[in-house]
């Protein structure tokens, strides 16, 4: 994969991969990973709040009077 980058921002990379002690490429190549290694633990923490999620409905009985959430909500509102 190519990514051309111009003006200030390489001028901005540039100098920071030399205050580093690494290349342009290994700079990004880090960066990217980084931002690749935070979404996916994003997705991580929404999955297994889905699951927690799933396993707590199944625990749930209907409401005996045959009610919904939403006529919870609206009761006493009309």
């Amino acid at each position: 994969m190519t990514i051309e980058i111009k003006g200030k921002a390489a001028e901005l990379l540039a100098s920071q991969a030399a205050a580093q002690g690494t290349t342009v490429e290994e700079l990004v190549e880090v960066m990217v990973l980084e931002r690749a290694a935070a979404e996916l633990q994003i997705l991580l923490r929404r999955k297994a709040a889905v699951k927690g999620i799933r396993e707590f409905r199944k625990h749930v009985k209907p409401d005996p009077d045959g009610w919904t959430i939403r006529d919870y909500i609206d009761h006493g509102r009309r």
